[in-house]
């Protein structure tokens, strides 16, 4: 992974777009970017979850920021043309399987035109030459085969309507590079990545949001898929990935592409491991299964990130116990109030200085 030096002077001044800047995984992506001097321009709903981490960061008034739907594309468009991004990173979704069942039109609508809207104004701008867009390890036509991890060439074709939109995703990209991109100045990739844990998650039906909500009001975790295997990795991991590969194929289109990032083998945990863990680090804490009824959701899912390794040169670093002990570590800052904006700094320059 690149040193946290090199980071920092590539992207200091950049002019980075951010879609889905108000989420989690795009507040701690924002956080990173300021860390190392960018100016930053976000596209986003309002926070849906209160608190939100957007919100306790202050993110509105640290960069520029858009509350606007990616489907807007005429707004969307008078964005991109006034801030000119060089660099744009799509996080912007209807990210969870449940509520895909809820509202699979809503779900397509914005997983698979939000992403078109995006990239007509890349295409309509030649100023961007680099973009990455971040989808999700659930694209893959997941066939539950307990010793396989699936690799970017396997078969697209998500079963529920979230993961199905973001293999939809997946494709409109590649239909854009193939019809519209192939002489142009731009580096373009999609990056599927495993589940994300961290500090100021709060997102219903997520285990760790939902370990720490039930283990506050000192009440059980109850655990609806304990046997369900998911690769967990912190945000750090993932966000870190996705900059330094936007920052790799700016210089080098070669390094362009489809990457899985996750974590090892190793970390490729149960639900009801991943329980155990989170007990071990926040003393008092215990979970339970429950009798799940709900709709269909995949119970083994793995990921083979030989191919980000090898040409990347990326490896994971912190491990699912080390990630879930930094997730407590920044939630009990949380919980007595503590100083949200330095847990969140330290976090970032730990983690880049390793």
């Amino acid at each position: 992974m690149e040193s946290m030096g090199l980071m920092k002077s590539f992207y200091k001044g950049k002019k980075v777009l951010v879609t889905g800047h108000t989420g989690f995984k795009g507040s701690w992506l924002c956080s990173i970017l300021l860390e190392c001097g960018a100016e930053i321009c976000g596209i986003g709903l309002q926070p849906n979850t209160d608190p939100s981490l957007f919100n306790l960061l202050d993110l509105e008034n640290r960069i520029q920021s858009h509350i606007l739907d990616i489907r807007d594309l005429q707004n969307v468009k008078r964005i991109f043309d006034e801030f000119k991004p060089e660099i744009v990173f799509h996080l912007a979704a209807q990210p969870l399987v449940i509520d895909s069942y809820k509202n699979p039109v809503y779900t397509f609508d914005v997983n698979v035109i939000g992403t078109v809207n995006i990239l007509e104004c890349i295409r309509l701008n030649p100023c961007v030459k680099s973009f990455v867009n971040v989808t999700t390890d659930k694209v893959y036509e997941n066939q539950e085969q307990e010793n396989y991890g699936y690799v970017e060439t396997d078969r697209l074709n998500g079963y529920d309507p979230y993961s199905n939109s973001k293999s939809c995703s997946e494709l409109v990209t590649a239909s854009y590079c193939k019809s519209f991109f192939s002489d142009r100045d731009l580096a373009v990739s999609t990056c599927r990545a495993g589940n994300v844990i961290g500090g100021g998650d709060f997102s219903e039906n997520r285990i760790v949001p939902d370990c720490i909500k039930y283990t506050v009001k000192n009440v059980p975790i109850i655990v609806r898929n304990p046997n369900s295997v998911r690769p967990y990795q912190h945000v750090l991991e993932a966000d870190m990935f996705y900059l330094m590969l936007a920052m790799k194929q700016y210089n080098n289109k070669s390094y362009a592409g489809n990457y899985n990032i996750g974590p090892d083998d190793s970390d490729c945990v149960t639900t009801s491991q991943l329980c155990e863990l989170f007990c071990h680090f926040w003393e008092g804490a215990k979970w339970k299964a429950t009798d799940y009824q709900g709709p269909h959701e995949a119970n083994f899912l793995k990921l083979n990130c030989e191919k980000a390794k090898s040409i990347l040169k990326w490896y994971p670093r912190w491990h699912v116990a080390e990630a879930v002990k930094k997730t407590i570590e920044w939630s009990k800052v949380f919980v007595n109030n503590g100083d949200l904006k330095e847990i969140t700094s330290h976090q970032i320059l730990e983690y880049m200085e390793e």
